[in-house]
């Protein structure tokens, strides 16, 4: 089932604009078509938007 923008914010609070909100939906749409996984689809979506809304983790190296 292909997501829109408004899915997003049940998925992830960060997705509080219109354009993150579409940029989470293309993101979780695309892995979903890539992986037929839609667990995986829904985390690389979110730390997509986490990484635009400049909250995310530092990365571990």
């Amino acid at each position: 089932m292909p997501w829109t923008p408004h899915d997003a914010p049940t998925h992830t609070h960060k997705a509080d604009t219109h354009p993150l909100q579409v940029l989470w939906a293309k993101v979780a749409n695309d892995c979903l078509a890539r992986t037929g996984d839609e667990g995986r689809a829904i985390r690389e979506a979110n730390a997509v938007i986490a990484r635009q809304s400049g909250n995310a983790p530092p990365h571990k190296s």
